[in-house]
């Protein structure tokens, strides 16, 4: 099983997927990091020798930031503009839509379960 950037690799799965595994790696990014290693995207990840590993690992760190370098770079940058006030802060702090989206009737994900407010029934007709 072969352990690049901290995450271990899925057994007997093409390694252009594969490598997706890793937080801050997708389709086209796998496909650039096996072009520059010299590494055949079709290959199972349980037949890579050492030396393609190594390969692949020496590609993603020399030129992409992944996994926990990105973590903290994200949430530090969504850190910056909470501690600015900037509207885009302001709506991270109160865990809201950042990017226009409506508000009055959808964003359940973001804003979480309903929450009820007593008296605001419908009256029925006699």
């Amino acid at each position: 099983m072969a352990r690049i950037a901290g995450v271990d690799l899925p057994r007997n799965k093409r390694m252009e997927v594969a490598l997706t595994y890793i937080y801050g790696i997708g389709n086209a990014r796998s496909r650039e990091i096996l072009s520059k290693a010299n590494v055949d995207p079709n290959i199972r990840t349980d037949n890579l020798t050492e030396g393609e590993v190594a390969r692949i690992r020496q590609a993603i760190d020399q030129g992409y930031m992944v996994e926990g370098d990105l973590r903290r770079d994200t949430s530090m940058n969504i850190k910056r503009l909470m501690d600015m006030g900037c509207f885009r802060g302001i709506r991270h702090r109160k865990n809201l839509p950042v990017r226009g989206q409506r508000t009055h009737t959808n964003a359940r994900t973001r804003k979480g379960p309903r929450k009820t407010v007593a008296g605001k029934k419908k009256e029925t007709r006699k």
